[in-house]
């Protein structure tokens, strides 16, 4: 029997349950700080004086570009440096810049206090994945991925019953005169982001295990790890890039003025045409970045590069989950401010008739699709991504239905439908990506997924669906219209699952060596 193999048979100790239990909290943590918005969308919009298409770049581009960026490299640094150490860094300054995010007083201001939160966010999943995966075998990390996933949608159902609660109470105690001058929605801010500081003393103190044992590939630390980042910062960051393509040679140098070319006329073309400058630049910035990094890993780890981007079976996973996300953080976001809007809900009532069976069905829906993702593994080598068919067709009816309804009883239940059904796939999704990398490159593949949730996900679903509303007038039409990248999303799911097969067994044979 393989080395592999025998360590797949290996049982979890108590010690893997308790630090997944730490991580889960991180990650709920990380979800209540980002979906607070929502929220507090429509009193944000009010008091600096927003509309739905600036309301969808706060939440997702401003936070999401820089969330992907800084993702890139540290990640590799998750692969290369201790990763309690450097998770617990990451949630002090998330936590911090959304505890600052309460003294924002225009849209700019906010817009930099998220991007902050996604600087340190960027630190939570590369870590959180690469513990999980040496913590747990391989026959165990749909399971250990689903449960640490749930943290995702019970922070984010969380957070609107404790914003929306923190609102009220602020604005009835507080009705004029408040302590700073501090609006509810600047105190509910406040309110989250402080309990993160203290949290991240618990996560450093977890202990770091050895990377790769579990897979049969024991992996040594690297004698450099700052070096490697360092060094991949200058890859994303203009206009290092250009330094660092010249290195590579003039042709590298050529490829990459002429991509920062044609995405700088897309972004020009796109601001024109919607008047949405912030949106277009910020997202140019984030693939002119994310096209120099990929070059670069091209020459400085090929076998990286062959296994990630150059991988079909990967690619497909990424997209597949990337238009998931287009949908699912649209309707994350937006289902609260659409519901006050429509149905005249109060705060308190908005966050317990939302936010508490959004954090039901999320959780639901991730453990059971973590569960049926190591089911069907079993049973054929692509049998995750058919997970992932689940939660893209499932929302569909639940959406068309609950933003046509005019009862508020089928829009909470369609919503509570949507959270059960996109939830399934994260944990799915993320055990395929994981499965199809060596245990080395597990932190950088990590940050390549999150870089479909986020630059193709996050950055654009709900800004597309606040930009369509502005234009129609309907923030219902807005949800709707996310629903367009659907067929996108089945094509990477039916490339995935006949690929898979033969990349997993690519990698047995590397780790049977």
């Amino acid at each position: 029997m393989a080395q592999g193999e025998a360590s797949d048979q290996v049982r979890a100790p108590a010690y893997s349950w308790y630090a997944l239990g730490v991580l889960s909290i991180v990650y709920l943590l990380n979800f209540v700080d980002r979906q607070i918005l929502s929220i507090l969308a429509n009193d944000i919009k009010a008091d600096l004086g927003l509309d739905d298409a600036q309301l969808g770049f706060l939440y997702g581009t401003a936070f999401a570009i820089f969330y992907a960026l800084f993702g890139i490299p540290l990640g590799r640094l998750a692969d290369t440096w201790n990763r309690t150490r450097l998770l617990a860094i990451g949630l002090a300054l998330w936590s911090g810049m959304t505890a600052l995010s309460g003294f924002a007083k225009s849209g700019t201001t906010l817009a930099v206090a998220r991007i902050g939160v996604g600087v340190g966010e960027a630190t939570s999943a590369p870590c959180s994945y690469s513990l999980i995966s040496d913590w747990f075998p391989p026959r165990m990390r749909g399971t250990a991925l689903g449960i640490y996933s749930a943290g995702l949608f019970v922070g984010s159902g969380v957070s609107l019953v404790i914003g929306g609660a923190i609102v009220e109470a602020w604005n009835a105690a507080y009705p004029q005169d408040a302590p700073l001058g501090l609006a509810g929605w600047q105190a509910a801010f406040l309110a989250v982001g402080l309990p993160g500081i203290a949290m991240a003393f618990w996560v450093a103190s977890l202990r770091e295990p050895a990377r790769g044992v579990l897979d049969g590939i024991p992996t040594p630390p690297a004698e450099r790890p700052f070096a490697e980042f360092f060094a991949q910062l200058g890859q994303l960051i203009p206009p290092f890039t250009l330094v660092t393509s010249a290195r590579r040679g003039r042709g590298a140098l050529a490829a990459n003025l002429a991509a920062a070319a044609v995405i700088a006329l897309a972004a020009w073309a796109l601001s024109r045409l919607t008047g949405n400058r912030e949106q277009f630049w910020f997202l140019a910035v984030g693939f002119y970045a994310v096209f120099s990094w990929a070059s670069g890993l091209r020459t400085r780890d090929r076998a990286t590069f062959s296994m990630t981007w150059r991988s079909t079976a990967f690619m497909a996973v990424v997209l597949a989950y990337g238009m998931i996300c287009f949908v699912g953080y649209s309707v994350s976001y937006w289902a609260a401010p659409y519901a006050e809007r429509t149905f005249a809900l109060g705060k308190a009532e908005l966050g317990l008739l939302i936010g508490a069976p959004n954090a039901v069905g999320g959780f639901l829906g991730v453990i059971l699709g973590g569960r049926l993702a190591d089911f069907l593994h079993e049973r054929h080598h692509g049998g995750r991504a058919l997970v992932l068919v689940i939660a893209l067709l499932g929302a569909v009816p639940a959406i068309l239905v609950g933003y046509l309804a005019e009862s508020m009883t089928v829009f909470l239940v369609c919503n509570f439908l949507v959270q059960l059904a996109t939830s399934s796939a994260l944990g799915a999704a993320a055990a395929a990506s994981q499965s199809l990398v060596l245990p080395r490159m597990r932190g950088v593949a990590t940050a390549i997924f999150f870089l479909g949730t986020t630059l193709l996900g996050l950055a654009l679903g709900p800004f597309t669906a606040g930009f369509v509303s502005e234009a129609t007038g309907n923030l219902a039409y807005g949800v709707i219209a996310t629903l367009a990248v659907v067929p996108i999303g089945l094509a990477a799911i039916a490339v995935a699952v006949r690929l898979m097969p033969g990349k997993l067994a690519e990698l047995k044979a590397l780790s049977s060596a």
